[in-house]
């Protein structure tokens, strides 16, 4: 706590008014100074902890200068490079981290609002350097080695695709579209530099994913990369609630009040119907797609945005997870309880407490925690000619579960019911 406020403190619980003081102004104005001196207390408070969390939650600056450095000497190369440490016509602007170790920053690029989003998960501390957070290239642009030829980088990316997404038949056009974006300068050749930001990148979970659901309409579009920094569309809403209370406020805002703020926030229904439509067809694009079926290990309301138009667009992968990792996570997982079978926030499977050991499925699908976050999002505010029906479609699809004999049938049979019966409300009209 700063020192001009802990004086303030002191002055106020230890030293109360003087009975000269209190006999010459009347109770009622002592009652509004002293009720004007806990708001200024309240308010400081609330300064100096959004400042705190700032300050430790954004470090975009060392994200810019460990890039830049690294593009100078020639360790990474990519299509943001120049305008980013050169042109500086890229540039990071407001900040929107919520993990220092995740940095994602609001900015723009050739006039065009952009989100820039950056790895600090590898941090080394380097001695005698200007700031700790620089990292030593060799942690993270280890590979390729150089000396390795195309045919091997092709060799190593088939084999991390497979590792990662599973045995698909369509992995070497991904491995082709990985080539063709690492191929900054468009001459038929990858640089050592080249290789080793591609490779960096996809180690980052979200940017594998963009690669993978790159032509998917709820995909934010990838529009560049310099090392492991990538860049993206900017989704205009990047929640599906614009209220986002601080974690420091919480304990203090009731859950009645920031749930009521958000659904008077909210667009109207017929926008919210649309906006659902588009995460249902997200859903459906993940489930059996070319490169496998994902999984969804947070279906919260941050990681679904939507564009100006009300169109879904997925404001964050990162708790997007494939089919195999999740099922190589899994495999041979030792457990006492459900709780030792969970992949992210809430993949879950069960546990064979006789065998002590994760069963491979997990236990709620994609549809089913959709569903969940739309009961509270999509009821409220529904037309009452179709609330009932909706509230019927709702229920049915919260208990749906993860288990291979109901996912082929049932699953899409509740998803396109949900679909049709939202689409039928507001297609024909403006909405649509």
């Amino acid at each position: 706590m700063p020192r001009a406020l802990r004086r303030l403190v002191h002055w106020t619980v230890f030293c109360p008014l003087s009975k000269g003081f209190q006999s010459r102004v009347p109770a009622i104005k002592v009652k509004y100074l002293l009720f004007a001196l806990l708001c200024i207390l309240g308010a400081s408070w609330v300064v100096y902890m959004q400042y705190a969390s700032y300050a430790e939650l954004c470090r975009g600056h060392v994200c810019h200068v460990v890039i830049c450095d690294h593009y100078r000497r020639g360790i990474i190369s990519g299509s943001s490079c120049k305008a980013l440490c050169d042109q500086r016509t890229l540039t990071l602007q407001r900040c929107m981290s919520t993990s220092p170790a995740y940095q994602v920053y609001g900015g723009q690029w050739k006039d065009r609002p952009v989100v820039i989003k950056c790895g600090l998960q590898e941090n080394l501390k380097v001695e005698g350097s200007p700031d700790p957070g620089l990292r030593l290239e060799t942690s993270l642009f280890d590979k390729p080695t150089r000396g390795t030829s195309m045919d091997e980088f092709r060799e190593m990316l088939h084999g991390f695709f497979k590792s990662n997404l599973g045995d698909q038949p369509s992995l070497n056009t991904l491995v082709e579209r990985v080539i063709t974006l690492a191929d900054v300068t468009q001459d038929g050749k990858v640089s050592l530099a080249e290789a080793k930001s591609v490779w960096a990148l996809l180690q980052i979970n979200e940017f594998l994913l963009m690669l993978a659901l790159q032509e998917k309409e709820h995909t934010p579009k990838l529009l560049g990369f310099c090392g492991d920094l990538y860049v993206t569309e900017r989704v205009a809403h990047s929640a599906l609630y614009r209220l986002d209370v601080p974690s420091y406020l919480r304990p203090l805002v009731p859950a009645a009040v920031s749930s009521g703020l958000n659904r008077w926030l909210a667009p109207a229904w017929p926008h919210r119907a649309r906006i659902t439509i588009g995460l249902l067809e997200f859903v459906e694009e993940i489930f059996h797609g070319a490169y496998g079926s994902f999984l969804m290990c947070d279906a919260g309301p941050r990681q679904v945005g939507y564009n100006a138009k009300y169109d879904c667009r997925m404001a964050d992968l990162r708790s997007v997870a494939s089919e195999a990792t999740v099922r190589g996570f899994l495999r041979g997982r030792r457990c006492e309880t459900n709780a030792d079978c969970t992949y992210g926030r809430d993949c879950t499977a069960t546990c064979d407490r006789l065998a002590k050991q994760c069963n491979m499925e997990v236990v709620r699908p994609n549809l089913a925690k959709v569903c969940t976050l739309l009961q509270d999002f999509l009821l409220f505010g529904a037309p009452a000619e179709l609330r009932q029906d909706l509230e019927k479609q709702l229920r049915t699809c919260v208990t749906l579960s993860g288990l291979a004999s109901q996912m082929e049938v049932h699953h899409s049979l509740v998803l396109n019911n949900l679909k049709t019966l939202l689409w039928k409300k507001i297609s024909n009209t403006q909405y649509s």
